[in-house]
């Protein structure tokens, strides 16, 4: 991102799942919470399409992603940081 990231917007951690599109990858998102009747854990997901100006980021990437201005219909994230590079198997 190449404005300068301002205080009040929301980043998330997660993983990059698919890099198909040009610019754009879709990081899926996991959040543990606490069921409220039953107290068990459980995991929540939900996919965010991020900007990816140089295509620089790749299947199974950990990335940060922070909330900014419109890019399209559906992208409204863009990729600040790489956190940890996939594993190759």
């Amino acid at each position: 991102m190449t404005e300068t990231r301002e205080k009040n917007t929301r980043t998330f951690i997660g993983r990059v799942v698919s890099d198909k599109r040009a610019k754009t990858v879709t990081v899926l998102v996991e959040n543990r919470v606490k069921h409220e009747l039953y107290g068990k854990i459980v995991v929540r997901s939900r996919k965010y399409h991020a900007h990816d100006e140089n295509n620089e980021y790749k299947l199974g990437d950990l990335v940060e992603i922070a909330e900014g201005r419109p890019v399209s219909k559906t992208k409204a994230w863009y990729v600040t940081r790489l956190i940890e590079k996939a594993r190759v198997v």
